[in-house]
């Protein structure tokens, strides 16, 4: 039976060890998947060999190797041969790696090598450099992965086969022929800033990125205003911010302009990394800036209107509970014009998503077209939305608003009553924004497999400007990306989720409205990780169909759009 990967520092003045080669791996792993979570290899049961690929974004030679690499993994994984996809450079951030993962199509578990501490283990210095384990944990073969690539030359194929002979020796239990590897110098990256205090340097950070949630009375499970709440918290927030699991964010930054981009920058994590390291300094108090003025009520100001569910929810401790739907009526005797909306849960801390739709008598939520009723909604951490001048939203009299909560117990029970302000304009819009939400409803997500594809289209017949995009899926979402294809053949990215997390389910505002002309598409490309290599899979031993709970997986990808001329 596997024990838990652990791993031994072999680290002696900063130098690899040799005697790494032929050692089992004991001590605890620091690896992480994307996502965030641990992974050890004993959390993967039946596994015959592991075969751990160092690979850098921007190494040439890594780049090279990925297509030989997938062509070499594919068959090995009936045999219970798991690859791992680890990137051990400091400068490469988790959005970096799965930006790069998932552009190049890699099924395999994708890790990051904090610290290096996985890469010194194994004796790896460069990238790319495969090890092969056994399936005691054993170190049986450090080297390249052939020799078709080196620095200076490139042959039409490989003569020799290392890494693939390799794999077929240990799985005989035969010794393997080490061999060593060209590549690129695996980086420790840029130092942390030093210097950095809580007044002059990190709390203007806090403000701008982490208070939005991290205030009395929203989200954040504790607070970040004072010097006193980030001091005593600093091991926990340097590890965050350097693993990029907070704030919560997962666009490509190379691709799109967002209004709510909440993403620290590199100088940021280097400014808080390096403040936390150097004890948490206060600082001189004068020097920081006045706090924010958060409004104590509704962000979008004074509602013109506030519709309420009809009763309280009661959202027990544990447990999974369904998609719930609350119909109420608006009450409105004339068409109303929405220039702002807010939803406000009266508990956040259990609710994972609200939606709100229109709903007309006689009339389906989801049209055949793909267009839908759904106007405001609710993420974690998420800002109101507001329009742009000179656009809104209609809410027919006499309409019904129907809200769509799904809520997450965590761990105490409580109840939840979310309500819905509503700002109206003075005068109907020169535009009406519309949102449209192209379902694909045939998907079929096969059982064990690590990278499956889905693709829809949403076509525009006039021109337009897109106000914002959000795709949904469930837990064994992987990525996501939005392309414009304009009526040349043209195409664009514009939006990419190279690491999709169900629990940060994020609407991307455009900043400006990005305009599209007549003829134009949008492209939804989607993945998901149905294998045991997902942690979040209920049962990878099952194919996996649409449905609405979260089991069961969804491709929807929402857009807002509204049409470029005018069209009261």
């Amino acid at each position: 039976m596997l024990r838990t990967l652990a791993l031994a520092l072999l680290l002696s003045g900063g130098t690899v060890q040799e005697e790494a080669l032929g050692r089992k791996l004991e001590a605890r792993t620091n690896l992480r998947d994307l996502r965030g979570n641990r992974r050890a290899l004993g959390d993967f049961k039946e596994t015959e060999a592991f075969v751990a690929v160092f690979l850098g974004v921007d190494c040439p030679l890594s780049n090279l190797y990925v297509p030989a690499l997938l062509e070499l993994e594919k068959p090995l994984r009936n045999r219970k041969v798991r690859f791992l996809a680890v990137y051990p450079n400091e400068p490469e951030s988790l959005d970096a790696v799965a930006a790069h993962a998932d552009g190049r199509g890699i099924p395999f578990l994708v890790l990051k090598d904090f610290g290096q501490r996985f890469a010194h283990a194994l004796g790896v210095q460069r990238t790319p450099e495969a090890a092969v384990l056994d399936r005691d944990l054993v170190l049986r073969y450090r080297g390249r992965i052939d020799d078709q690539y080196g620095v200076a030359y490139r042959k039409e194929k490989p003569e020799r086969r290392d890494l693939a002979d390799a794999i077929e020796a240990v799985l005989a239990g035969k010794p393997a022929v080490q061999t060593e590897a060209d590549g690129c110098l695996i980086s420790r990256g840029a130092p942390e800033k030093s210097g950095a205090t809580f007044a002059r340097d990190v709390l203007p950070i806090l403000q701008r990125k982490c208070q939005a949630c991290h205030r009395p009375g929203q989200i954040g499970p504790f607070p970040l205003v004072a010097y006193e709440d980030a001091a005593r918290r600093a091991g926990t927030i340097r590890e965050v911010v350097v693993q990029r699991r907070m704030p919560p964010w997962h666009a490509d930054p190379r691709h799109g302009k967002f209004l709510n981009d909440r993403s620290l920058s590199a100088e940021e994590v280097r400014t808080i990394a390096g403040w936390a390291a150097a004890g948490a300094p206060e600082g001189d108090p004068k020097d920081a800036p006045p706090p924010i003025a958060w409004p104590e009520g509704w962000e979008i100001g004074t509602p013109d209107a506030v519709i309420s569910m009809p009763k309280e929810v009661d959202v027990p401790a544990t447990g999974v509970m369904p998609y719930l739907n609350f119909t109420v009526p608006t009450g409105f005797a004339e068409d109303r014009w929405v220039t702002k909306a807010e939803v406000r849960p009266s508990d956040p801390r259990v609710v994972h998503h609200v939606l709100v739709y229109v709903k007309l008598p006689g009339k389906e939520i989801y049209q055949m077209d793909g267009s839908t009723s759904a106007f405001a909604g609710w993420v974690p951490g998420d800002m109101p939305f507001e329009h742009p001048p000179g656009m809104a939203v209609r809410i027919p009299k006499d309409a019904q608003l129907q809200f769509e909560v799904h809520y997450t117990p965590n761990g105490t029970a409580t109840k939840d009553r979310t309500s819905l302000g509503l700002v109206f304009a003075k005068e109907p819009p020169e535009r009406e924004s519309r949102m449209n939400i192209f379902a694909k409803l045939g998907i079929r997500i096969p059982a064990g497999s690590p990278h499956h594809r889905e693709e829809s289209v949403l076509p525009f017949r006039q021109d337009v400007r897109i106000l914002s995009l959000l795709p949904h899926m469930h837990v064994r979402g992987k990525s996501w990306r939005y392309e414009a294809v304009f009526p040349d053949g043209r195409t664009e990215t514009l939006l990419n989720v190279p690491r999709w997390d169900f629990n940060w389910q994020s609407v991307y505002r455009f900043d400006p409205p990005v305009a599209l002309p007549q003829g134009s598409k949008i492209r939804a490309v989607a993945h998901w990780d149905n294998s045991d290599n997902n942690p979040a899979n209920p049962d990878p031993t099952k194919d996996v169909r649409w449905g609405l709970q979260t089991w069961e997986e969804m491709m929807n990808g929402w857009v807002q759009w509204a049409p470029e001329k005018p069209d009261r």
